[in-house]
């Protein structure tokens, strides 16, 4: 029975993380885009192939484990390329790069609750999977873009932070990336981060759910 429960799992989350993980992706490249650095756009990248983004880790094993062990799921992909010197206004320029990828997972869960609402004028064979994956879909998205909305380096809002410093406020705050993983983890393990992220989180999943009747 736990084996079947975990197949089901996997199957109803696969492509909603895999969608959730590239369009956050395809998104700072596309803004990058619109911002004059089609580094992206060259390298291949500016693409909803889910394959031409899947990092193994991120994408497949971490996912995977956590959806094992909990409820609780998260991810990533491949970094899409972007440099900032082809951007028109580089400073502000790269806020909107950085905050492109939680809004591109907010709009998915958007889209993935439109999804679950068609499920429930469908006939029950078709229902259950539609809301399975589209509460999935919600769910994962609005995890990741309040996740990354941290201002924790390399997290895009610590990224979009680092652009609004100063000087050597901000060159200061940029030594803090490489531990910014490390971070994540000790505030994870410590609880801490649960406080900061299942409020809002609680709170989009409930609110998109109520206004999409899926409550």
């Amino acid at each position: 029975m736990i084996e079947i429960s975990i197949v089901q799992k996997i199957a109803i989350w696969a492509l909603p993380v895999l969608f959730a993980i590239t369009a956050h992706e395809v998104a700072h490249g596309w803004v990058a885009s619109l911002f004059g650095d089609q580094t992206a756009r060259f390298s291949g990248r500016l693409t909803l192939n889910p394959l031409k983004h899947i990092d193994p880790l991120g994408t497949v094993i971490i996912p995977i484990i956590l959806l094992m062990i909990s409820n609780f799921i998260f991810g990533w992909a491949k970094p899409v390329p972007v440099d900032a010197r082809n951007l028109r206004n580089p400073r502000i320029d790269m806020v909107f790069v950085a905050l492109a990828g939680p809004t591109a997972n907010f709009c998915m869960a958007l889209l993935w609750a439109g999804i679950a609402k068609i499920g429930l004028s469908l006939p029950l064979w078709f229902e259950a999977p539609l809301m399975g994956m589209g509460i999935a879909g919600i769910q994962i998205n609005v995890v990741l873009g309040v996740l990354n909305c941290l201002p924790i380096p390399p997290l895009d809002g610590g990224r979009a932070l680092a652009q609004l410093l100063s000087g050597k406020t901000a060159w200061y705050f940029y030594r803090l990336e490489p531990y910014g993983f490390l971070i994540l983890l000790a505030l994870m393990f410590t609880h801490i981060l649960d406080y900061i992220l299942f409020p809002p989180i609680d709170f989009l999943t409930n609110g998109i759910a109520s206004i999409f009747g899926l409550v």
